[in-house]
């Protein structure tokens, strides 16, 4: 992926652990665990600007703690996918559309993009998802309804699951 310079990120604790947010003048473009896997580039991260005080970042934090709270079940944000390839943003923005206490497989995921040969590249790009939570990666299982990784790590992916009553 290739990160812009001039982006705005905060940070808020949770129940998860540390949760970072990161926005462009288009919305919100990362949301992440600091200990998972494909992070923002470290470089491009340095060049970013903390702002706890932005409106976008305010709003993203506040419906972030009321999803988690089980206040929330959907995300109202604007998001900048803009990240990622025109692959990965169909992949994404399909994501976007299961709601919470649902879930689909990989290949139910490539079915539904018009690639129904594509279940490893739709793996891939699920888990390259920069945008954590409100992008729910955590929704898609495998194909016998397993619990695949997580970029945040498996028990988060589990946690969130449970709170959406996908798990008991």
């Amino acid at each position: 992926m290739k990160w812009p310079l001039d982006w705005i990120w905060s940070a808020f604790p949770s129940r998860l652990g540390e949760i970072r947010v990161a926005a462009s003048p288009l919305g919100i473009g990362a949301v992440w665990f600091p200990d998972q896997r494909h992070l923002p580039d470290p470089a491009a991260l340095q060049q970013w600007h903390v702002d706890d005080t932005h409106a976008l970042l305010r709003e993203s934090k506040q419906q972030l703690k009321a999803y988690l709270e089980g206040h929330l079940d959907a995300f109202d944000l604007p998001l900048d996918l803009s990240t990622g390839t025109a692959f990965q943003q169909a992949v994404w923005t399909l994501l976007t559309e299961i709601p919470a206490g649902a879930s689909l497989t990989y290949a139910e995921v490539a079915q539904r993009i018009g690639r129904p040969r594509a279940v490893r590249a739709v793996g891939g790009a699920v888990g390259h998802n920069p945008i954590s939570i409100v992008v729910p990666c955590h929704r898609i299982l495998g194909a016998d309804g397993s619990l695949t990784g997580y970029s945040g790590g498996l028990e988060r992916k589990i946690q969130l699951l449970q709170r959406e009553g996908l798990l008991l």
